[in-house]
């Protein structure tokens, strides 16, 4: 075929996705998600309870809590090299992180939300 002439689909490490990468995407995305999640489920909570200070008690877990530890997990993905981020031993850290990154990006909201109309 002519337009498949001279491509190779080896597997090899150029061709892999730059995981560093990827974890920044995801961080950055999921930090969209739960803010609109947050603001979504606090509102809620504010018309339910009347606790007005709910929001700022949210912002500041965002930005107390949430930024650095996200800041953290990329710096950490983000100082490793190429070869060390795609190394086998690295799958398995890479899968946890993301997939803890997730839980708490979209489990959080929902706590701190059970949490604050528990409290009132």
């Amino acid at each position: 075929m002519k337009a498949l002439d001279g491509i190779s689909h080896r597997n090899d490490v150029s061709a892999a996705i730059d995981r560093r990468k990827s974890v920044s995407n995801h961080v950055a995305v999921a930090l969209i998600a739960y803010t609109a999640l947050n603001i979504f489920l606090t509102v809620e909570a504010i018309k339910d309870t009347g606790l007005r200070s709910l929001s700022m008690v949210c912002l500041v877990i965002l930005i107390a809590a949430i930024i650095p530890a996200c800041h953290k997990l990329e710096k950490r993905w983000r100082d490793m090299s190429f070869e060390g981020a795609q190394a086998a031993t690295a799958n398995g850290l890479y899968r946890r992180d993301i997939g803890l990154l997730w839980l708490l990006a979209l489990g959080l909201p929902f706590a701190l939300t059970m949490l604050f109309r528990a409290v009132a």
